[in-house]
């Protein structure tokens, strides 16, 4: 029975992003209930039944009223007790809830997102200068099925409705442009929706690129075309999402083989779905052979593209990509003269295109991430995707039986590159003249890059390095013919002994975006650089005792450049001695910053390095080996300890532990809080109020919510999706689609994407919703990433520094965004999988947490979170991790607010008592996983990590716009009062029922005997 509830409930709760694990777990937990239902329900009818033997006739009526009457008020008791029991958290936030976003609010979402484009795009190429387009060309051929369906984003949290989003040819015709209606009509024909935004979810994708086969275009369609125009425009897409990296085996996929690697990694378990997939070939042939990727070009579309460069001299290809795509094929088609870089573009940053080709909009975008022409031979490739531990069948066969969420499988993933990551590899390699090694045959594109339709120069114009601080002004004159803006990028290349602290040559260090700048205008811009930001961390030891940032002596160079690689002014400063802050400290750190994971993290693993000019190369990026794969008996005892399956509270236990107060009489209620320091006493008598009942719940239910609290009158509040804005699936509030994190990084603006932030926020506070699930800022890893899309760049100073800039913003409209993922979630494969990922500390401190490092110390006033991730770093679970979330982010960094799971899905590994003595403080799920509830409420050890946990959930909540702008209007929730009329209209329904059944009862009784007498 219950698996048939389950089957029915599964598809309808799935297209609500509920997974099966959780729909699953919700049917069980309310399985005494649903069988109580069916017993009542059962007995009502056999009443009903026996009546006709058991009752008088004149009297059977009665009885069958009254048994289902009764039955009916059962079912409503049963479903008071359903609601405001197991299904509270759940039913709640849908019921309690109700806001919408304003069209002022839309309005100005779209002249924000409109600028984003404008920003954005990123002019890559423009031989002959063909743009701007000469104001004689008034009509354009577009080719390519993806002009008529373009990426707007991405699926799973950074999706959103882009149903009215701006197309391509929207873009073409507000600009004045008409376009070839018969190759619109092509492409509408063949197929008229993407099937990735049909089907990408997170547990299955439609990787087809649809196109038409080369026999489509015809001799009548193309001599059509010739007429129309003689310029065409190309469009190509390419997107990922959450859940799924990008194949890079597309004949697997054509094949079916990839689809079945449930079956072949993870014996057949179907939450392991990361390869759940398919593609359909366009013609009788197959798109892609054996080995090619999804970021290559298929056979139609070159198919279609050397069609278009053989009838086509002047030729503009879009490549409307969230992914940075190998874009060599370029040289193949000489008629292709410009190239523009637009990832998704959102609600309407598309309409940017048309703006752009006509020369209203002078191009201002730059690459985020660097453009190789071969992505199978950067440094990660090798280390990236799905490895899975040989040897732990045993642990396996526990997990599963223990937990339905778990996935079947134990993974793996090293970061064998070390910091070589990006262009810090590429313009290494380079500037180290390293053998072999041809930059300008391996880069299409360095990271930074971007042309424009006028010129600029940038001089340094004042260099001071004295103290402690590098004092920088960059003077940039537009020398130009027309208007326009420009990013000025500066780089830091520190002094390297060969064998010695791991240093990249090129590594940027601050940037900032031009006003518009009209021909032979001029502008200064100013930037202080703390010398503490250009040391190296020493995770090895090699001049610090246990690991630390070491600012070594030696001649250091600040250069202006206009991408990684091209030089166009720079300075030198020389430090004298070596100045290790593992010993005195940096100045922006609470605590000094010394080794905290190398030990588990580095995990015996050869990591990339210089020396030698990179001599280690082949042995450190090689694929992991059988012995990689293998699992220690040590490290199996000790991943099995914190397993659903085995993990004992009682092993945790602090001896010198003491009960803290609960419960105790007090008048505090949270809105008293508003505004008081985290250190404020007053916060510890408001904890002493909260009962370990109340905070085990607080804990437990962080799914899209904070719940209610009685004892010191706390409201229930919302938390949503997601990176691309509101995108509230639970109760059903859409905002305006944003575009991709990839495009607002391309503008390389702070202060436009300060303006993203406040715009996502104010249609938050519109619907009442003041926890934002983003901005998401991982790195750019590979260019395989699903979620590359929600993640800025390759490089964490650009994000961090953009990020801080979005979640201030929103910060000051009172949206606490929850950074996310901290850290190390840059793949999708085996995300949830337990798995154990490696790196250096020095690679995780100066690439992969630089970003959040940044948004935490540069955090202006307001609410803040922290959203941990999935994985684990080396052996432990990242959201269950003190050296991260209590080390690292509260101790070094200084932070004070919340950090919240990523989705509770248990998973084989996730234990709410786990996170909360490891400063993870709330679970983002319902509390209905194997092991969601505190199951020692009696340990002082456990109370007071729950008391710990709370105040920080408090005070991120107290100091938020739930209570700095919202009002306690008093009274009952929705939910509680329509429960109320329900309850009553069912109650007097069922009585007056009964009553008009009795009297009439008694009625023909009184009939019948005054008929007999």
């Amino acid at each position: 029975m219950l698996q048939l509830i389950i089957n029915i409930l599964t598809p309808i709760l799935g297209g609500m992003g509920v997974s099966s694990a959780d729909v699953e777990t919700y049917v069980h937990n309310c399985a005494g209930y649903i069988y109580a239902l069916l017993a009542i329900i059962l007995v009502a009818i056999a009443v009903a039944i026996g009546a006709h033997w058991l009752a008088k006739k004149g009297d059977r009526h009665l009885w069958r009223w009254g048994a289902g009457l009764t039955a009916v008020v059962a079912v409503v008791v049963i479903g008071n007790l359903v609601v405001f029991g197991p299904l509270y958290s759940t039913v709640s936030i849908l019921v309690n809830v109700r806001g919408s976003v304003s069209d002022a609010s839309r309005a100005a979402s779209e002249e924000i997102i409109g600028r984003v484009g404008d920003e954005g795009f990123v002019l890559a190429e423009n031989d002959d200068d063909l743009l701007p387009l000469p104001a004689e060309t008034t009509s354009l051929n577009v080719f390519g099925w993806a002009s008529t369906v373009p990426i707007y984003g991405g699926t799973g949290s950074g999706a959103a409705d882009m149903s009215n989003a701006t197309g391509v040819l929207d873009s073409l015709h507000d600009a004045g442009y008409a376009t070839n209606d018969t190759l619109t009509q092509l492409y509408t024909s063949y197929r008229d929706t993407r099937a990735l935004l049909e089907t990408g979810t997170i547990g299955f994708t439609d990787w087809t690129l649809p196109e038409p086969t080369a026999d489509a275009y015809t001799d009548e369609v193309l001599d059509e075309a010739k007429e129309f125009s003689d310029t065409a425009v190309v469009v190509l897409a390419r997107s990922g999402g959450e859940g799924q990296d990008l194949p890079t085996d597309m004949k697997a996929v054509i094949d079916g083989d990839y689809a079945k690697m449930a079956d072949t990694v993870a014996g057949g378990n179907q939450r392991y779905s990361y390869f759940n997939a398919e593609y359909t070939n366009n013609g009788d042939y197959d798109d892609f052979e054996a080995g090619e990727h999804y970021l290559q070009l298929s056979r139609t579309e070159k198919d279609m593209l050397q069609i278009v460069n053989d009838n086509f001299s002047q030729v503009i290809v879009l490549i409307n990509s969230n992914n940075t795509m190998e874009l060599g094929w370029l040289d193949d088609y000489p008629s292709i003269k410009s190239v523009l870089l637009a990832p998704g573009t959102g609600q309407n940053a598309m309409g940017a295109l048309g703006r752009i080709l006509s020369g209203e909009v002078n191009p201002s975008g730059h690459t985020v991430d660097m453009f190789v022409n071969d992505l199978t031979a950067t440094p990660a490739y090798n280390n990236y995707g799905n490895f899975t531990y040989t040897n732990v069948d045993d642990l396996v066969e526990q997990y599963t039986a223990a937990d339905p969420g778990f996935q079947g499988v134990l993974g793996r993933v090293s970061y064998n590159e070390g910091i070589y990551v990006g262009y810090r590899y590429y313009e290494t390699a380079h500037d180290d003249a390293v053998e072999g090694f041809d930059y300008d045959a391996a880069v299409r594109y360095p990271f930074g890059y971007g042309l424009s339709y006028t010129d600029f120069t940038h001089d340094i114009t004042a260099f001071n390095a004295d103290g402690d601080e590098v004092q920088v002004t960059v003077t940039v004159t537009n020398t130009g013919d027309v208007a326009g803006k420009d990013v000025v990028e500066l780089y830091s290349t520190p002094p390297y002994t060969d064998g010695g602290i791991e240093k990249a040559s090129v590594n940027l260090v601050d940037f900032a975006k031009t006003e518009l700048l009209d021909p032979g205008a001029t502008q200064a811009i100013d930037f202080v650089i703390p010398k503490e930001e250009l040391a190296s961390y020493d995770s090895s030891a090699l001049k610090t005792a246990d690991g630390g940032y070491v600012l070594e002596a030696g001649e250091y160079t600040i250069s202006a450049r206009s991408d990684s690689h091209t030089v166009l002014d720079s300075e030198t400063f020389t430090v004298d001695a070596d100045v290790d802050y593992s010993a005195q400290g940096r100045t922006s750190d609470f605590e000094t910053a010394t080794n905290r994971f190398e030990d588990y993290s580095a995990g015996g693993v050869t990591y990339l390095s210089r020396a030698g000019g990179f001599a280690n190369y082949d042995e450190a990026t090689a694929a992991p080996s059988a012995e990689d794969l293998t699992m220690t008996e040590e490290e199996k005892a000790f991943i099995d300890s914190y397993s659903v399956a085995n993990y004992n509270p009682a092993d945790h236990e602090d001896p010198d532990a003491v009960m803290p107060t609960t419960g105790a009489r007090g008048d505090l209620s949270l809105r008293d809080m508003t505004g008081l320091a985290y250190d404020d006493e007053q916060w510890e008598q408001l904890l002493d109020q909260l009962t370990v009942a109340e905070m085990s719940e607080l804990v437990a239910v962080g799914g899209f919510q904070t719940v209610g609290i009685g004892s010191i009158d706390k409201r229930a509040t919302l938390d949503s999706d997601g990176p691309a804005g509101l995108n509230d699936w639970v109760i059903g509030v859409m905002g305006t689609p944003y575009p991709a994190e990839v495009l607002i990084a391309q503008t390389w603006n702070t202060e436009l994407a300060g303006e993203v932030g406040g715009g996502i926020a104010q249609e938050y506070a519109d619907a009442h919703i003041y926890g934002w699930y983003g901005p998401a800022m991982n790195t750019h890893r590979t260019a395989f990433g699903g979620r590359n899309f929600e993640y800025y760049s390759e490089d964490g100073v650009l994000a961090g520094k953009l990020a801080s800039a979005t979640t201030n913003a929103a910060a000051a409209r009172g949206v606490y965004g929850y950074i996310k993922h901290f850290v190390m979630n840059d793949q999708e494969i085996n995300r949830c999988t337990l798995l154990q990922t490696y790196a250096t500390e020095q690679t995780m401190r100066e690439i992969y947490m630089k970003p959040f490092e940044i948004v935490v110390k540069n955090r202006a006033e307001g609410p803040y979170a922290v959203m941990s991730s999935f994985n684990f770093i080396g052996n432990r679970y990242a959201g269950a991790n003190a050296d991260l979330l209590n080390g690292v982010l509260r101790d070094e960094w200084g932070f004070e607010g919340m950090v919240l799971t990523d989705w509770y899905g248990s998973y084989g590994y996730q234990i709410t008592m786990d996170s909360v003595l490891n400063g993870n403080d709330i679970m983002l799920g319902m509390g209905s996983q194997a092991r969601s509830e505190i199951e020692n409420p009696d340990s002082p050890t456990m109370v007071t990590a729950l008391r710990q946990a709370s105040k920080n959930v408090l005070y991120t909540v107290a100091n938020s716009g739930n209570y700095t702008v919202e009002t306690d209007d008093g009274g009952l929730d929705r939910l509680t009062t329509m429960a109320i009329v329900i309850d009553v209209a069912t109650g007097l329904l069922c009585v007056g029922a009964m009553t008009a059944v009795v009297l009439r009862w008694r009625s023909k009784r009184a009939k019948a005997r005054a008929s007999a007498e």
